[in-house]
């Protein structure tokens, strides 16, 4: 059976949120908090921004690629950004910085870039985004597939913040995404598709 199309009008994503709901059938995406940077009638593609990776920081990685200098926050985790090329990098960051050619515009104030310049102007303070973070991996769908999961109710879609993408506190950001939508977790379903 092949995925209905998309119509040409169809309202996309791009620089929302999307929140996994209970009963995801993909435990990769339990609890997952994704912010879409690129939604388009071929592909979709997110980065996830609730799960950092177990002892690994911001410092760590940059000095295994031989990027020189200190990050602003050393100690920042690196997150998993999803199951898709896991090894590459992808730094979610604020609008105040640019590689001509290669920064994505999520939506306004968010852009996404994953060059190795983004990397080495996160040890240089006078240039650097005033906000990022680093993830490893994203989150893809094919044509129609994610439209399918929202019709199927595996997830909810949600105005990006700031404050929740960047914020440290990972523990909390899908109940805390939930709440922003005046939803509390206790009265959703369990019972959703599949991811």
């Amino acid at each position: 059976m092949s995925e209905p199309a998309v119509p040409a009008d169809a309202e996309f994503l791009n620089g929302r949120l999307l929140i996994a709901m209970p009963g995801i059938a993909d435990p990769r995406f339990e609890r997952a908090v994704i912010l879409v940077c690129l939604h388009a009638p071929e592909q979709a593609m997110g980065i996830r921004v609730n799960l950092p990776h177990d002892d690994m920081e911001l410092a760590a990685i940059l000095d295994k690629l031989g990027v020189e200098g200190q990050p602003r926050d050393p100690r920042q985790p690196v997150l998993r950004g999803g199951p898709v090329e896991r090894d590459r990098g992808y730094v979610i960051h604020s609008d105040d910085y640019e590689v001509p050619g290669s920064t994505l515009s999520v939506s306004e104030g968010l852009c996404l870039t994953a060059t190795r310049e983004i990397l080495q102007t996160l040890t240089q303070g006078h240039e650097q985004p005033r906000r990022a973070v680093l993830a490893l991996g994203y989150a893809g769908w094919g044509p129609g597939q994610l439209e399918v999961e929202l019709r199927e109710n595996v997830w909810l879609a949600a105005p990006a913040d700031m404050d929740l993408i960047f914020d440290g506190d990972h523990e909390t950001k899908w109940d805390r995404a939930l709440a922003r939508m005046g939803i509390s977790a206790a009265m959703l379903s369990g019972q959703a598709g599949r991811a």
